[in-house]
């Protein structure tokens, strides 16, 4: 077993968008915290995947303060306690590891770090395991590692890195002879037949290694970014980087800022499947299909249909007499394109903000710390959601101008605050609270509380929600 001092940091960056991937991923829930795959989100298979104990310490996540919560929660109910550190600012991958190097040095100095990119995803985890090993030994010795995969395919989509001589005697690990962009088609296949591999977009290094590289080469990034850390502050659990030092950060990818410019890099040659999941083909490619070669997640039938994905959220879907398309159903938005113009979901995501629907940027439901909430019908003087709450979550203590509200509880057992009362309410049972009158919803159980509420009055903006007190300091 390592000392405590030898095991690796892994640190998840969780901050990305997804546009590829709409309408599942959008702005308020890109894709690493979606279950594109299966019963989990590849955050969460990511925090699995680095959850030994022996080998890992527990992880730091580095994200967008709107996920905060939620990253939390996911990272939690797969058995992981991450750190999780919150970016003021949209920074691109540079300033997040700047970040990770900096906070582990000052944990541990001179210490591994593992970088992933908490929305890709890794099929065979023992062969990820392996890599990592391998890449352990050359990061040890002052190299930052990167994970190479051979290519099975001429993608054009990936960046690429041609290996040099081996190093330490293994036929696994190599120098890097350079980095190369995306490629055109002509060029990749070029590429694959002189034995490249892809850049997988994730690194192993020791803190202090990582932190010269930025000093020599970006050290405009390091500056703000120590800066940011050294005036950030505890807040409910979370680390929050300070905002005006963070800001000065350029927005530049690490790649670009230090990897590509670095004076010792390796790249192992992972066995290991791998996708960046990002688009929809790739979630085909990387998902269990039928004889047909079609993938289908959710409520879906398909007839005389090849090699699509189909995936339902809420509904049924139907697909007849089509081959390699993608269709994507949701609750408030249906995405239907041929399987080889997936990387164009991105301009629709952008066509559609000029346009100014609300549904390339927000799902229909709206997360909160305490769990979330769904509009289900709304009128000119009537409102409904279905609103869930964690085990241990509560909402603020607030009132309301110009409403009124009904709860029913169709599930769990609520404890509710009504002026001076304060009362538990089960399934099948309801409270009613006056306009004006203070309230507050909380759930002391052990399993997820679901309330109807239906809203009755003239307003029912959310900037009609007076909170007079707040377990997670908003206002």
């Amino acid at each position: 077993m390592m000392s405590a001092d030898e095991r690796i940091v892994p640190v998840l960056l969780a901050g990305g968008s997804g546009s590829r991937l709409w309408p599942v991923s959008r702005d308020d829930m890109p894709k690493q915290f979606q279950p594109l795959t299966g019963e989990l989100s590849s955050y969460q298979e990511t925090c699995k995947r680095v959850s030994d104990k022996q080998l890992f310490a527990e992880p730091l996540v580095i994200t967008n303060e709107t996920f905060r919560f939620f990253a939390r929660r996911q990272a939690e109910s797969v058995g992981t306690k991450p750190l999780v550190v919150l970016e003021p600012a949209r920074r691109d991958s540079a300033a997040a590891v700047a970040a990770a190097a900096v906070l582990a040095e000052r944990q541990n100095p001179g210490g591994l770090v593992l970088a992933l990119a908490a929305d890709h995803i890794v099929l065979d985890n023992d062969l990820f395991l392996a890599a990592v090993s391998r890449g352990a030994e050359a990061a040890r010795k002052g190299r930052i590692v990167v994970f190479g995969l051979t290519p099975t395919e001429p993608r054009t989509s990936f960046g690429y890195i041609s290996p040099g001589k081996p190093l330490y005697g293994h036929d696994d690990l190599f120098e890097v002879a350079k980095f190369v962009e995306k490629p055109d088609h002509g060029t990749a296949m070029g590429y694959v037949k002189d034995g490249y591999l892809w850049n997988s977009g994730n690194f192993l290094f020791r803190s202090d290694v990582m932190i010269a590289e930025f000093q020599k080469n970006a050290p405009e990034i390091l500056k703000a970014v120590t800066a940011a850390v050294d005036n950030g502050a505890e807040d409910l659990g979370f680390l929050r980087l300070e905002k005006t030092a963070f800001e000065q950060s350029p927005a530049i990818s690490i790649d670009y800022a230090v990897i590509e410019k670095a004076s010792s890099i390796a790249v192992v040659a992972g066995k290991f499947r791998w996708s960046d999941i990002g688009s929809w083909d790739a979630i085909w490619e990387v998902t269990p299909r039928d004889e047909a070669d079609n993938a289908v997640l959710g409520a879906a039938l398909l007839m005389d249909t090849r090699g699509s994905l189909v995936q339902s959220q809420d509904r049924l879907t139907t697909v007849i007499g089509m081959e390699d398309v993608i269709v994507i159903s949701t609750e408030d938005a249906v995405m239907v394109a041929p399987k080889a113009q997936a990387q164009k979901v991105k301009g629709l995501v952008e066509s559609l903000k000029d346009a100014g629907h609300r549904e390339a940027s927000l799902h229909p439901g709206e997360h909160r710390p305490w769990g979330s909430f769904k509009t289900l019908a709304n009128g000119e003087r009537y409102h409904v959601k279905r609103i869930t709450v964690n085990p241990g979550g509560i909402l603020s203590l607030q009132k309301h101008f110009h409403r009124a509200e009904h709860w029913i509880v169709v599930k769990g057992t609520a404890e509710v605050t009504c002026g001076e009362d304060i009362k538990i309410v089960h399934e099948n049972e309801s409270v009613y609270l006056p306009l004006g009158v203070v309230h507050r919803l909380a759930n002391p159980g052990k399993i997820p509380l679901e309330v109807i509420e239906v809203q009755t009055g003239s307003y029912f903006g959310e900037d009609d929600i007076v909170r007079l007190e707040d377990i997670y300091s908003r206002k």
